[in-house]
């Protein structure tokens, strides 16, 4: 059976090729993904900062439950423990010494770097290279990282929460742990009580950790030490756990390449699976005869099933070997790329692979030996006698099942649809998507009767425009309905996918880009690399001229449900409508005072807040507050979904200032000298324009944009690589019916007319059905987002599209017809099917 099976594949070379072809692409790609998913999975953080504990009690994370599911999700400003912690970890049984950990943001002359008390030096450890420990609040201990030239005894000035302090420095540390990586930032130690005055969260400490006496029992401590924690509130963690805690780049990335696996992964092999499966099924139908042939000499349905399972299984396997090699170095080129474009760093490591290719290679043979199957049962079960006359023509014939579940699918479809136009949100985003891939679906099962129908009606349009060429080809279009499934399938998957999928990334960039523009009424923004405190911000709004200065610091709150989180921006409430105009629909922002928010149209909606209603929430470190809806605005993309006032994140974020200060002068009145002024009282500030600002903001939004563009791309590619591909398969398959028609007298130029008028109402149909479904969506998504019936569609983008689609339709077949009329038709009536 394996020889046969060979001697066919070599003997059926084009189909072979092509189904070769979708196969180890469809590798390639899972294989990509998967290598991502397992890297993330993979990785595990070795403990750095906290490498000489034993137990780190820490809170990094809440867990959430809603409806009987319980959620995880980090904590955007990393939680806090109580300071009262340590005293009750002291007396626990076994233990030797427990120190309490605080960090803030210190810059220096030769960059950036972490302060700390000096206690907390045993935590890695470090240890003293020169001078002594710090012993008084204007003394630090400098790491030899970040020292460059200084030594015990210089002054040097160090900015925190935006105010420059000199210290002397009284001497240089190294750390003796692990060796630190590159993203580490290096330390700087004060006193314990400095940097207790220093630290934002009063009462709180970032982490605590725990050193155990010589012997004890570690079991027994780590259980005694997590019964505290979770009487506490918070978690212990032992072992590989503590690597977790410091929420290093590489963790980061981590978790990042987890989350595109899942989520795009999903996709892109629900697409992988349904490309392999059109095409293998389009494979062996083209072989009907071959089978038919066999069964008509006799062999049984196990004998033509073996044969097919074997053919399948050894382009499974070619397909594996070559495709799984170059699934690693395309992951090994996307890794450079997002290294390059600052997503992940440098040291992060991609591991694994076997796992990965166990899967793929599974997932990919189950999926061609059930499309292989499932193509050639009717020929495997029809008696012998009747084998060769069942292929002689096309069936007309479709399972009843197909049509059934076909209309099913279709009425979902239009469920999702009406349901889209009705749900607001989140909800909306979510059926928005479902309707795409629902009415592709449906697309694909009915494929059979559109093709019928649509050759019907356009029957009398191609007579008119090619004559006899048209006529000819709407007979074949109905003739060959059957056959052109997966062709209109794989049409209309490209055109839906490219006009939705990635249209919809565009429209997010404007708009935010628009929101922002529009919405902001300040002329200035000063910024600073650690934060800008009220001083700086009275001093802004006591200049002459200036209208009003507002004060920002973005953070994150946490919702309830599956732990969604939504992006803040913290305000000083005071004269914030004239420096931002967030097109509040209802309510007021003068309103915005004690524990209040005003929220976006889209978390409004998402959760059925109107104003008045008061919203459970999480600050950033898991504190849980009530906050009273005061207003709702629309201008949630440009600015945020959610606004506060500063007093109700104060102490729950790692900063005590402003990221930013807006800044709106009179009319005719210039400023900028005076702002220059408390600039430069401010070291490590700036000064800019806000056009500048939004400027910033679109080069951040390309950036970000670039990876969800890329996994798009990859998704909209293979779907028109397997639209070629099923092109291509059909038309070299015709080598006799063109044959027969050169032979009754018609002409290789009304062969070639046929073809075009066969080729420009199958695209056509495409197009119509893969545009609607397209602009369906996109509307959907876009309304919901935006507010806006009528999405941004770029004029190159739609000609890409439209132009792309019919380039590709037109030379998939043109040229394999052109090489196929090549052959005399005496020659080519005799050739394989």
């Amino acid at each position: 059976m394996l020889k046969l099976a060979a001697k066919m594949l070599r003997h059926r070379k084009g189909s072979a090729v092509a189904t070769l072809l979708a196969l180890t692409a469809g590798v390639m790609i899972l294989m990509s993904m998967g290598l991502l998913v397992e890297s993330g999975l993979r990785f595990e953080a070795a403990s750095q900062r906290y490498a000489a504990t034993d137990v780190v009690v820490a809170n990094r994370d809440i867990t959430l439950t809603t409806n009987g599911q319980e959620a995880t999700v980090p904590l955007p400003e990393g939680g806090t423990v109580p300071a009262s912690m340590v005293e009750r970890l002291r007396r626990v049984p076994g233990v030797a010494g427990v120190v309490a950990d605080t960090s803030v943001t210190a810059i220096l002359a030769n960059g950036g770097a972490t302060g700390h008390g000096w206690s907390s030096t045993v935590l890695t450890p470090y240890q003293l290279t020169k001078g002594t420990q710090p012993n008084n609040d204007n003394e630090v201990a400098l790491d030899e990282r970040v020292a460059g030239s200084v030594a015990p005894g210089d002054e040097v000035p160090i900015l925190m929460e935006g105010t420059a302090r000199v210290y002397r420095v009284s001497g240089l540390v190294r750390n003796a742990g692990p060796r630190p990586g590159a993203d580490a930032s290096p330390a700087v130690f004060f006193t314990d009580e400095h940097a207790a005055a220093v630290y934002p969260r009063k009462g709180r400490v970032d982490a605590v950790g725990v050193i155990a006496e010589p012997g004890a029992s570690s079991a027994a401590l780590v259980a005694d030490v997590r019964k505290l924690a979770t009487e506490a509130g918070v978690k212990a963690h032992a072992g590989a756990e503590r690597g977790q805690l410091e929420q290093s780049a590489d963790v980061a990335a981590g978790a990042m390449l987890i989350q595109l696996g899942a989520i795009f992964g999903g996709f892109v092999a629900l697409l992988v699976m349904f490309v392999v499966v059109g095409t293998i099924g389009l494979a062996v139908r083209h072989r009907r005869r071959d089978l038919a042939l066999l069964r008509a000499v006799a062999a049984t349905p196990g004998q033509i099933a073996r044969l097919i399972l074997t053919e399948v299984g050894l382009l499974s396997l070619l397909s594996v070997v070559i495709g799984v090699p170059l699934g690693w170095f395309a992951t090994r080129w996307l890794r450079g790329e997002l290294v390059d474009r600052g997503f992940i760093p440098n040291t992060f490591p991609f591991s694994g692979g076997a796992l990965t290719a166990a899967a793929v290679v599974g997932a990919t043979m189950a999926a061609a030996v059930g499309a292989a199957l499932i193509a050639a049962r009717r020929t495997m079960l029809i008696r012998p006698t009747e084998a060769l006359g069942e292929i002689a023509v096309e069936s007309s014939r479709n399972s009843k099942i197909r049509l059934f579940v076909g209309f099913a699918t279709l009425a979902g479809a239009i469920y999702l649809t009406t349901l889209s136009t009705t749900q607001k949100g989140n909800a909306a985003l979510g059926t928005a998507l479902g309707m795409l891939f629902a009415l592709v679906f449906a697309v694909a099962l009915l494929a059979p009767w559109i093709n019928r129908v649509a050759a019907r009606l356009l029957g009398p349009v191609l007579r008119a425009v090619w004559g006899d060429s048209g006529y000819l080809a709407a007979a074949n279009l109905r003739a060959n309905a059957q056959g052109m499934v997966t062709v209109l399938t794989a049409l209309v998957l490209t055109v839906g996918l490219g006009g939705s999928i990635w249209f919809l990334q565009d429209n997010l960039q404007r708009q935010t880009v628009t929101q922002n523009r529009a919405g902001m009424l300040a002329q200035h923004s000063m910024s600073s690399a650690t934060s800008l405190p009220e001083t700086a911000l009275a001093e802004i709004r006591g200049i002459p001229g200036v209208v009003a200065a507002t004060g920002v610091r973005n953070t994150s709150i946490i919702l309830g449900g599956g732990g969604e989180g939504g992006g803040v921006q913290a305000i000083d409430p005071d004269g914030v409508e004239h420096t931002m105009d967030l097109q509040v629909r209802s309510g007021s922002l003068a309103d915005l005072r004690g524990p209040a928010m005003a929220v976006s149209t889209l978390q409004a909606d998402s959760n059925d807040w109107k104003v008045g209603d008061q919203a459970e929430v999480w600050l950033g470190d898991g504190t849980p507050a009530t906050l009273r809806i005061v207003a709702i605005y629309d201008r949630g993309i440009g600015f945020g979904d959610f606004t506060v006032t500063k007093d109700v994140i104060e102490g729950h974020t790692a900063s005590t200032g402003y990221e930013r200060i807006l800044v709106r002068a009179e009319p005719g009145t210039d400023i900028t000298t005076a702002l220059a002024d408390v600039t430069d009282r401010h070291p490590g500030s700036t000064m800019t324009n806000t056009a500048g600002l939004t400027g910033r903001l679109a080069n951040d939004l390309a950036l970000s944009a670039w990876l969800n563009k890329l996994l798009m791309g990859m998704m909209i590619g293979y779907a028109a690589l397997a639209a070629a591909n099923t092109m291509v398969m059909a038309a070299l398959t015709r080598g006799r019916e063109l044959a027969s028609l050169r032979m009754v007298g018609v002409t290789r130029k009304q062969v070639k007319r046929m073809v075009h008028a066969e080729q420009s109402g199958l695209l056509g149909v495409s197009l119509l059905i893969g545009g609607s479904i397209a602009a369906l969506t996109l509307v959907s998504v876009v309304r919901t987002l935006t507010g806006q019936s009528v999405p941004y569609v770029p004029t190159l983008g739609w000609v890409s599209i439209i132009g792309g689609t019919a380039l590709l339709a037109l030379l998939t077949t043109i040229l394999p017809i052109a090489q196929l009329l090549r052959v005399p038709p005496i020659a080519g009536i005799g050739v394989k099917e």
